[in-house]
């Protein structure tokens, strides 16, 4: 194994204990943050975990039990639809989070104030969720629909998510009292601020362009991992005056750990940029027939 080959296994192995020690910390710090701080005193996330919050309260069954069987519904979704690493991720994210959660559950509240409980909830949940999104999963089956909608819709996944929370706030609002919902909204913009400086960027929208040498295989690669199609561009190197493939293309938050990994294992020379989207305008619905056709030629490839 030559020198460049050992150097790049060494970087993957870095970046797999990298991100999986983040969603293992995430996680724990989300379980804390809500059992600590915000269940206590009926502050509720959003999502599949601002459901199982309202329902645990009725039924009195722990808060992880409820996390897990909503949840899988849509784990059952996403193993059909996105990459196995990305689903194998989600799983163990949300068993330590629900696993953590029964912990946390039997020990004294860190504060009955409302006030401190939102924001430091708030901050530490957005830390958790952060890191865990990071890391490249994700502790909320909701993502994983408002991911796989966002690319048939033309609306954004954090749009999707949004509009998904709101209704739970006004829920919670109508059971627990009007000052419960915007308590737990005010927290909820507290975590997704966190996110943004965690995660870098509330929109899960980024654009990623890419310098390489083997641009057929590379965006190949991208569209049958991801179901994402690329943009080609022909480039030279000033030095070098080497004819270069510049792809170009639009993934969410979640999908960026799978796409590094898919960049690092096509040889050859690549040099990456990653940007944040405010906004896309159009629409792009992909063909199955036409993905098949890809999947075909890459294997005729290989």
């Amino acid at each position: 194994m030559d020198k460049s080959k050992k150097e790049k296994n060494n970087n993957r192995i870095k970046e797999l204990i990298l991100s999986w020690g983040m969603i293992v910390v995430g996680a724990v710090i989300a379980a804390f943050a809500l059992e600590e701080f915000l269940a206590p005193n009926h502050i509720f996330d959003g999502g599949v975990t601002g459901v199982s919050m309202i329902l645990t309260h009725f039924l009195h069954v722990p808060l992880g039990v409820v996390v897990v069987i909503l949840n899988i519904p849509f784990i059952i979704v996403g193993i059909r639809k996105m990459g196995k690493g990305f689903i194998v991720k989600v799983i163990v994210a949300i068993g330590i989070f629900a696993l953590m959660a029964s912990i946390f559950e039997r020990m004294e509240n860190a504060t009955r104030d409302i006030i401190l409980a939102t924001v430091f909830g708030g901050i530490l949940l957005g830390v958790g969720v952060g890191l865990v999104l990071r890391g490249g999963s994700c502790l909320d089956g909701t993502e994983i629909v408002a991911i796989l909608l966002s690319k048939k819709l033309s609306i954004s996944t954090g749009k999707i998510i949004l509009s998904f929370n709101v209704l739970i706030y006004i829920v919670a609002g109508i059971v627990f009292g009007h000052d419960r919902g915007m308590y737990s909204l005010l927290m909820y913009f507290i975590t997704s601020k966190v996110i943004d400086i965690v995660e870098i960027g509330w929109d899960n929208t980024k654009s990623v362009m890419v310098i390489t040498d083997r641009g057929k295989e590379l965006a190949q690669a991208i569209y049958v991992g991801l179901g994402r199609t690329v943009t080609f561009m022909k480039g030279e190197g000033l030095v070098s005056s080497e004819q270069k493939d510049i792809l170009y293309c639009v993934v969410t938050r979640a999908e960026m750990f799978e796409l590094k990994r898919i960049i690092n294992s096509v040889e050859g020379s690549t040099f990456t940029t990653i940007s944040d989207v405010s906004e896309i305008v159009g629409n792009h619905v992909k063909s199955d027939r036409k993905k098949q056709q890809v999947i075909k030629n890459t294997e005729g490839t290989e």
